[in-house]
């Protein structure tokens, strides 16, 4: 009978519905995240290198094991049988291993469970432009795409690409065509999978992270050549991704990135997870734009882009669109924050403080 792997034995300890982060380091037992809080796991010893060692093996290739040792940091995933897949990443601090698990459910959620407005399945009925889910680093942005994807492979015919680093969700085929390509194992590196997704013959290009100036012009041409292209990027809100992605390129470019991105970005979907007040659990706060002609006018001409918070404001009955501002002042309403978390989430505090004491008219922010 084949022992039981020494990560299995701490995994199956450790992980419910409400860890999403594991972390490994040597001088310390596994420290766990939960709900958003971060904390140190009570009866487990303290790791040693020999530990960490002996589970950076168990999870690793002989391929990733040889990187690690060349300082190299790895990323990977991992499945504990029947309960739970991780992306992993594998990396040294103080001279010695270290690694981070953060779980993926087998399950991928729909739109609905997750919270997310209507608006976002009329999103997914685009046939072809670009796509952003945006966020900091633990906000969900990868679980948004996976519900997305699962949105259009329960709604139309398609062939579907995904480039990830590595994959997360496993997503079926259901009544789309569904490939999934890992860099390092199904694909030599980033450049070379998305120069050669075009012929592939895709509907769908799932881009995992727009890394750079090369990742982000291959999404923009896939979205001009018709095809829709989704992706993540590490920002806050729908401007700072649209200068972040002008940003990428060389000034003599910018003009023109400008313009590409007011004509084929369909839609920015920003987000962050908030403490709910059952404190078991969190919610997610999005900031939706949409495109239209006034939102592409904002994005085209730098002398509008200040407009575009104000121009979500105003579109929210009409397009769906949203700030998080809007949002928080719903979750609050709805008693699923309190108002110290919606005041420290906002945008703009003290404009949300009147919305809150009814001095200024919320009309337009009941998106309910």
């Amino acid at each position: 009978m084949e022992q039981k792997k020494a990560i299995d034995t701490i995994l199956d300890a450790l992980v419910d519905e409400h860890v999403s982060d594991i972390h490994f380091k040597v001088g310390s037992p596994p420290i766990i995240r939960r709900s958003g809080d971060i904390r140190h796991a009570v009866g487990f010893p303290s790791f040693t290198s020999e530990h960490l060692n002996q589970i950076t093996a168990e999870v690793s290739s002989k391929a990733q094991l040889e990187l690690l040792r060349t300082g190299v940091e790895v990323d990977l995933a991992y499945s504990l049988a029947g309960k739970a897949r991780f992306r992993v990443n594998i990396f040294n601090q103080r001279g010695t291993p270290a690694m981070v698990m953060r779980k993926i459910p087998f399950e991928i959620p729909n739109l609905d469970q997750l919270g997310l407005p209507d608006v976002v399945k009329k999103i997914c009925t685009e046939q072809r432009g670009l796509i952003l889910v945006t966020g900091a680093t633990g906000s969900g942005k990868s679980t948004t795409l996976a519900a997305m994807i699962n949105e259009i492979n329960e709604n139309r015919e398609s062939h579907i690409v995904t480039i990830e680093d590595p994959i997360e969700f496993l997503h079926p085929d259901k009544k789309c065509s569904i490939c999934q390509r890992e860099v390092g194992i199904d694909t030599n590196s980033w450049p070379t999978a998305l120069r050669s997704v075009f012929r592939q013959d895709p509907d769908v290009i799932l881009i995992g992270e727009m890394r750079d100036a090369e990742t982000a012009m291959i999404a923009l041409s896939g979205a001009e050549t018709g095809h829709l292209v989704m992706s993540t990027l590490h920002t806050t809100d729908a401007p700072e991704t649209i200068n972040r992605i002008i940003d990428m390129f060389p000034a003599y470019q910018q003009k023109q990135i400008r313009i590409q991105l007011g004509g084929l970005l369909k839609a920015v979907i920003s987000q962050r997870l908030l403490p709910s007040t059952t404190e078991k659990e969190r919610v997610l706060a999005a900031e939706i734009m949409v495109h239209t002609a006034t939102t592409g006018n904002c994005i085209s001409d730098p002398e509008k882009a200040h407009l575009i918070h104000e121009t979500m404001e105003q579109g929210g009955s009409q397009y769906g669109m949203q700030t998080f501002d809007m949002c928080l002042f719903n979750l609050l309403k709805k008693g699923q924050i309190d108002e110290e978390t919606a005041l420290t989430a906002a945008t703009n505090p003290n404009s949300l403080v009147l919305k809150i004491k009814g001095v200024e008219s919320a009309d337009d922010w009941r998106i309910e």
